[in-house]
């Protein structure tokens, strides 16, 4: 995982024993600390600053009632568990509203050069990177968002999309080309993806 992502945050074993005993204030902290990037991920997946809300609702919420099942294995950090039930909770709203599919049928895997490329460094202005973002397709988006700013593989984002790692990676070099054209800038080799800066903005 990419330790720039923004759900990174060191949560103390002694706060989630609080948690797990249903102390209400030790969620509470945990929400402070998780609302920001919940709401960006949500937003950027969705487009929307509405379902992003309820996004982040939900997410808190099955958090709260699945505490108990977190257990850390396979050495997977709080942060990892928690940012996997929001990644969820998005993808599952673009299906109930059907998005995904729609744009996922017919669509040739094979059909682009695999990209892993950073996106352009333009995206360093929040507003002109949203603006390019919601031009791209819900699938393409999330791809985009969940590689370059969450650091999630091919793999990964293949399980949480329900597709194909081919998929995924054919969506990443659909996606870099059209942000890049969107933006109309051509980066110099070796410039590094500014998600970061852009997150601080949602």
């Amino acid at each position: 995982m990419a330790g720039h992502s923004s759900f990174a945050i060191d949560v103390p074993a002694a706060l989630l024993a609080r948690m797990r005993r249903g102390e209400r204030d030790a969620f509470e902290q945990v929400y402070r600390w998780f609302e920001r990037p919940v709401f960006t991920l949500a937003l950027r997946l969705c487009g929307d600053r509405s379902e992003a809300d309820d996004v982040l609702q939900e997410t808190m919420l099955k958090v709260w009632s699945s505490i108990n099942g977190f257990r850390g294995d396979g050495g997977t950090p709080f942060w990892g568990w928690l940012r996997q039930v929001a990644v969820n909770e998005a993808l599952m709203r673009l299906r109930r509203g059907r998005r995904l599919s729609a744009e996922l049928d017919g669509v040739d895997a094979d059909a682009f050069a695999e990209d892993n490329g950073p996106p352009p460094p333009a995206a360093a202005d929040a507003a002109l990177l949203q603006r390019a973002l919601e031009q791209l397709p819900h699938a393409t988006r999330s791809v985009l968002w969940l590689y370059h700013a969450e650091g999630y593989t091919h793999e990964e984002i293949a399980a949480a999309m329900q597709r194909s790692a081919s998929f995924s990676k054919s969506q990443l070099a659909r996606g870099t080309r059209r942000l890049r054209s969107l933006l109309q800038v051509s980066e110099p080799a070796g410039d590094v993806p500014t998600y970061e800066k852009e997150q601080a903005h949602a």
